[in-house]
C-alpha cells in the first residue's frame, strides 16, 4: 500500500496509490482519516478500509499523481528522531571513527517541506547540504521493546533530504541548529507500507542526485545501526508513538566532504532516490529578504 499527503483547497487530504494516480481517500468515505497521522493512530483497521475504498473508486475520486501538490508526509510528528553517522563511510568522511552508538538528535515540525517544493537556503550561511535518508514510520506504542520485535512497530517507509547547514551545525558539540532551519528537511512524496519492502527496507539502493549528478550510492544494509537495532536502542529511553518518524542517517559522498565543498543553491535540483520506495525531489531557493 502507498498513501501520499497532498493539498486539497489548503488543507490536508490523504491519497491511495492506484498505478499513476492517487484516489482521494475523504472524498471517497468521509470517515476515514484526512491525514497520514490519523490512519496510524487508528490503526489496521483504517488501512483495511482505505484498501477497500480505494478498490471501488471510480475515475471521479482520482487524479494524477504527478499533478498533486504534495504536502509533508506527515506534518506535525510528536518526534522526529535522527541518527548520525550511520554509515561507516560517511562517519569516515568527516573524520569520525565508527560509532559504537548511534549519534541521535532531533528535528523539529518547522523544518519539513514536501516533495516537489522548495528547500530554503536560508540568509545567514552558504553551506546548504544535502543527505539522502530512509525514513522508518512508527504504527504503534512501544517501550523497551526487543530488537527481535522492534520491526512490528514499524507501519511502514519513506524518502528524507535532510538539508544541514554545516556552518551552524559545527557551532556547538550539539547539531541541532544545523539541522533545524525552517523548510530545509525535504519528506516524501510517498508512505510504503511494511508488508511491501524486504524487512526493515534493507537492500535497498540509496542515491541522491544534484542537477541530475549521482552525488551518493549507497545500499540501506550498509547502515551501522539498523532499524530494528534502532527501535530498540531508542525505546530503551523513550516512548516511540505512533506517528514518529525515524530518519536513518545518510552515507558517504556529501557536500562538505567534497574538496572543493559543493554546496547546495538557488536553481538547483535535488532527488533522493531509494528502491521500491520512490523519488524525492526539491528545487532549491533562497530564503526572501
Amino acid at each position: 500500500m502507498r498513501l501520499t499527503s497532498f493539498d486539497k483547497q489548503g488543507r490536508p487530504a490523504l491519497g491511495f496509490r492506484v498505478g499513476d494516480e492517487i484516489v482521494d481517500l475523504e472524498a471517497a468515505d468521509a470517515s476515514l482519516p484526512n491525514d497520514l497521522l490519523g490512519f496510524l493512530r487508528a490503526g489496521p483497521a483504517a488501512f483495511d478500509r482505505a484498501a477497500t475504498v480505494a478498490a471501488k473508486a471510480g475515475p471521479d475520486l482520482r487524479t494524477a499523481f504527478a499533478k498533486l501538490k504534495f504536502r509533508p508526509l506527515i506534518e506535525n510528528p510528536g518526534k522526529i528522531v535522527c541518527l548520525g553517522l550511520n554509515y561507516a563511510d560517511h562517519a569516515a568522511e568527516g573524520g569520525h571513527a565508527k560509532p559504537t552508538y548511534p549519534s541521535i538528535f532531533m528535528r523539529g515540525p518547522t523544518s519539513l517541506v514536501a516533495h516537489n517544493e522548495p528547500i530554503i537556503r536560508p540568509r545567514c550561511s552558504e553551506q546548504l547540504d544535502y543527505e539522502a535518508e530512509l525514513v522508518a514510520v512508527v504504527g504503534k506504542t512501544g517501550k523497551h521493546v526487543a530488537e527481535k520485535d522492534a520491526l512490528d512497530y514499524i507501519a511502514g517507509y519513506s524518502i528524507f533530504n535532510e538539508g544541514s547547514i554545516r556552518e551552524y551545525q559545527r557551532k556547538t558539540s550539539q547539531w541541532t541548529a544545523g539541522k533545524n532551519f525552517d523548510k530545509t528537511g525535504g519528506f516524501g512524496p510517498e508512505f510504503v507500507t511494511a508488508d511491501e519492502l524486504p524487512p526493515g527496507a534493507t537492500g535497498l539502493r540509496i542515491q541522491s542526485r544534484l542537477n541530475g549528478k549521482v552525488m551518493q550510492d549507497a545500499n540501506t544494509s550498509m547502515m551501522l545501526f539498523d532499524v530494528k537495532e534502532t527501535v530498540a536502542l531508542l525505546t530503551e529511553f523513550m516512548t516511540l508513538e505512533p506517528g514518529d518518524v525515524l530518519v536513518m542517517g545518510t552515507p558517504a559522498g556529501v557536500g562538505h566532504a567534497r574538496k572543493p565543498p559543493v554546496w547546495m543553491k538557488a536553481g538547483d535540483v535535488c532527488e533522493v532516490e531509494i528502491e521500491k520506495i520512490g523519488i524525492l525531489r526539491n528545487p532549491i531557493a533562497d530564503e526572501p529578504t
